[in-house]
């Protein structure tokens, strides 16, 4: 028969009931706290993955949510690949995108469809202004309303404010 004892100063059994506390507290809230950090990542995720863009109807209805009118047709359908690594000038792309509760990043290497859409009603611009969506598996994971020229410009989906 083996026998242990254990003798603890006050001090000591303060400082092991103070861990023990620590220790069940932390649990609980960091528990709390990886639950909150996955709710929020799959929230954003559902944010991207809800946008469908695969049928014609589909994208005209998300421009349109936007106020933007365009031609019937895309002008220009082309499959692009997503670069592994962003430089710089995809790095600005993406953070505008980001702006938009979207981010190319999760697509790095992958293979897009880039639809190009002539805009109707671009505010004091009737011509040359473009809308460009990106799909991924039927869903829009990017884009931009752009204009080409001397004063050009790039920007979200969102109309600028007049």
């Amino acid at each position: 028969m083996v026998m242990l004892s254990f003798r603890f100063s006050k001090k000591k059994t303060l400082l092991f009931v103070g861990v023990f506390l620590f220790a069940v507290v932390a649990a609980l809230f960091g528990g709390r706290l990886v639950d909150s950090v996955r709710q929020t990542s799959s929230q954003s995720k559902v944010k991207t993955e809800k946008i469908a863009g695969d049928t014609e109807e589909q994208r005209q209805s998300f421009l349109d949510s936007f106020g933007w009118q365009v031609e019937k047709e895309p002008s220009t359908i082309i499959e692009i690949k997503i670069p592994e690594e962003f430089d710089k000038t995809y790095e600005e792309y993406n953070n505008l995108q980001k702006t938009q509760q979207m981010d190319l990043s999760p697509y790095k290497g992958k293979r897009c469809k880039k639809y190009q859409y002539a805009v109707l009603n671009y505010p004091d611009r009737p011509e040359h202004v473009v809308c460009t969506l990106l799909t991924y598996n039927g869903r829009i994971v990017g884009g931009d309303i752009s204009a080409l020229g001397e004063d050009g410009f790039t920007h979200g989906f969102a109309r600028p404010i007049s």
